[in-house]
């Protein structure tokens, strides 16, 4: 029983590792400061805030819409993640259901700011993009955001390179 349980203890270090950092960006470095500077210029810990989702989308919202796209949605999505982690289905594979976890995690990162923090995310990792996309810097990001982006992007490849059945075994 308690094995289905397990890849939350992966959520559970996701979110502590966010907002120990956050609380620690949001204690020493004055917001809209950039305070530290790495591999020349490369990376940036600075301390930003995210009154919106990613790349911003949503600032001008009101607040109502606010509330239902960055709060309740995203409450329902970590729900329906939470239950395929812990059903017994063979839908997904232990990896799979541990980087679901890693999207919970990151998700329920981001909801404790906005609920804790005025709708605010606070975003400290600026990376240098050395103008690809048109963007001499990648938005500004944290921990949570990371976590969703790369835990996705492992679920990703593991369902595409990964086929089901008694056990999980290597396309091709």
């Amino acid at each position: 029983m308690m094995k289905k349980f397990k890849p939350f203890i992966f959520s559970l270090l996701i979110i502590l590792a966010d907002q120990v950092s956050k609380a620690l960006v949001v204690a020493y470095i004055p917001e809209n400061t950039v305070k530290y500077s790495f591999f020349n210029d490369f990376l940036w810990i600075v301390h930003v805030r995210n009154t919106a989702v990613a790349f911003s989308l949503g600032e001008s919202f009101a607040m109502p819409l606010k509330i239902l796209l960055f709060i309740a949605v995203p409450v329902l999505l970590i729900a329906v993640i939470s239950y395929y982690i812990v059903k017994d289905e063979k839908e997904f594979s232990p990896f799979d259901k541990y980087m679901l976890a890693g999207f919970v995690g990151g998700g329920i990162g981001n909801l404790i700011d906005r609920i804790f923090r005025s709708m605010s995310v606070v975003d400290f990792i600026s990376t240098n993009n050395y103008g690809l996309f048109g963007m001499e810097r990648f938005p500004t990001y944290n921990i949570a955001d990371a976590s969703v982006v790369i835990c996705m992007i492992l679920l990703l490849i593991s369902m595409l390179f990964f086929k089901k059945g008694n056990k999980y075994e290597q396309k091709g």
